[in-house]
């Protein structure tokens, strides 16, 4: 995987704090980098805004109040009408008083506040570091800024949103725009965050990019450029099997559409070749809607030839094909080679899970396991529990069963189990249908069976699948959607 770009980059609030003081011991002056970003938030007011009645800045006891207090006197310079209300105005220090000082209008307690009509809330009450629930006071302020639709610029992130993990803190504010610093936090593109930030802008205040990349987490955005040299290109060369051959298992004759369509979408997604295997009393019901995937009668023999044969070169298990123990053997067994576990095969692992976990740290192929919120808390009941970061659980499930993780939702993360993360961002909300995940895991299977790594093979399936998600249009079907992959491929 190539290094992505510092705009794929994705910095939490703890290490973005690192990194400001990093700056300061290098020589930075600390206050020009306030100055610089709350100038820059009152550009975007007035670019935003142009006809703003009243820009109503809501200002913390922090260096979010700080940039806060900065972009008043900007905007106040530029002949526009502001209010500023602040809490912990008697408590500020540092480059936040400095910038305090700075301030020639009035300050009026938030209390005071009352929204009108008319109004631009420019937020700069708490930032990306908020770990507890806004006090009550704000929260009220939150209430009928919303009930108005008063719109709102966020000062890095909206008030009331945890930076790391995108969750709410009792009440946020929903904002139209939101204006970050050198890099976005995972708060961004987590939800609920990313729905309550707007158009996110990142602006470069003068941090030099080599500190911020001493104190990145191997975590970004998902997109193709990491991962797109990985990708095989075809070539005038190349014969089917040179391509490599996925083989994917069928359920019985009346669920055996999910393993299909894994299937179909794998062939769409560049396989050379696909087989699907399936139960004797499901051949025929298969036949009849196959062509170019090839079709193998499940039995000992069909498993022993498809482990030994060296042109095949991955399996997708669990789509369609019912839990229990002849699943979990299965799985088992096929960890000589590549393998995408989903669906079924997750239940299956689920009741015994650390057998597993420790066969796949011990195979010398790669998986990729495909959870959704609820496998995920039957394969991680207590990872499921835990409070914070969608982030944080991956990885820890990552680590813990050896496999790449793709942890899925509208905010899919995908974990390795070396630490490496990525939360993509592209999936329309109509993926959300059945059939959906067993064309993901085809891709993905599709991807292995040509020899990509797992972590990149996980994250190019993720966004080619929201990638055809969005071209296939509000609607969709899987099958539709099977159909648009190759049309999605980078």
């Amino acid at each position: 995987m190539q290094k992505p770009a510092l705009a794929h980059f994705l910095v939490g609030p703890r290490q973005m704090q690192r990194v400001d003081a990093d700056a300061a011991a290098s020589g930075i002056v600390s206050f020009s980098l306030m100055r610089n970003a709350g100038n820059a938030v009152a550009a975007l007011a007035l670019r935003a805004y142009p006809d703003a009645r009243r820009f109503v800045i809501l200002c913390g006891p922090g260096n979010n109040g700080g940039d806060g207090y900065v972009a008043a006197a900007a905007l106040m310079d530029s002949h526009a009408d502001v209010a500023l209300f602040a809490i912990g105005a008697d408590r500020l220090k540092g480059d936040a008083l400095l910038a305090f000082q700075s301030w020639r209008g009035e300050t009026e307690p938030l209390e005071a506040y009352q929204p009108i009509r008319g109004d631009v809330i420019v937020d700069g009450l708490f930032g990306a570091g908020l770990s507890k629930p806004v006090p009550g006071d704000v929260a009220r302020i939150i209430e009928a800024v919303t009930a108005l639709r008063l719109p709102v610029i966020a000062i890095d992130i909206p008030s009331g949103i945890d930076g790391e993990s995108g969750e709410v803190r009792g009440s946020a504010f929903v904002a139209e725009h939101t204006v970050t610093f050198m890099t976005r936090k995972p708060g961004h593109l987590l939800l609920p965050g990313r729905e309550q930030a707007g158009t996110v802008h990142v602006v470069d205040i003068g941090i030099p990019e080599r500190l911020i990349l001493a104190r990145t987490e191997m975590l970004w955005e998902n997109s193709p450029a990491p991962w797109s040299d990985a990708i095989p290109a075809a070539g005038s060369s190349n014969h089917k099997y040179s391509r490599g051959h996925l083989a994917v298992f069928s359920g019985g004759p009346t669920s055996s559409g999910a393993a299909r369509l894994s299937a179909e979408s794998g062939l769409k997604a560049g396989a050379g070749a696909v087989t699907l295997v399936s139960p004797t009393d499901a051949l025929d019901v298969n036949a009849v809607h196959l062509t170019a995937v090839m079709l193998r009668e499940a039995n000992a023999e069909t498993l022993r030839t498809l482990l030994s044969d060296p042109r095949v070169t991955a399996f997708v298990a669990g789509p369609g094909y019912g839990s229990g123990a002849p699943l979990r053997e299965l799985v088992e067994g096929l960890l000589a080679k590549s393998l995408v576990i989903d669906a079924d095969a997750i239940s299956s692992i689920a009741a015994e899970p650390e057998a597993i976990f420790r066969a796949i740290r011990r195979a010398a192929a790669g998986v990729i396991m495909t959870p959704h919120e609820g496998e995920f808390r039957r394969l991680f009941p207590d990872l499921a529990d835990q409070s914070g970061s969608k982030v944080a659980r991956a990885r820890s499930a990552a680590a813990r069963s050896g496999a790449v993780i793709v942890y899925k939702g509208a905010d899919t993360v995908v974990a390795a189990p070396d630490g490496r993360a990525v939360i993509n961002a592209n999936a329309p909300p109509w993926l959300a249908t059945a059939g959906s995940g067993d064309v993901l895991s085809g891709i993905a299977g599709a991807l292995l069976a040509q020899g990509v790594a797992p972590f990149e093979a996980a994250c190019a399936a993720v966004w080619i699948h929201g990638r055809a998600g969005q071209m296939a249009g509000r609607g969709l079907t899987a099958e539709t959607l099977v159909e648009t992959v190759p049309r999605a491929l980078p």
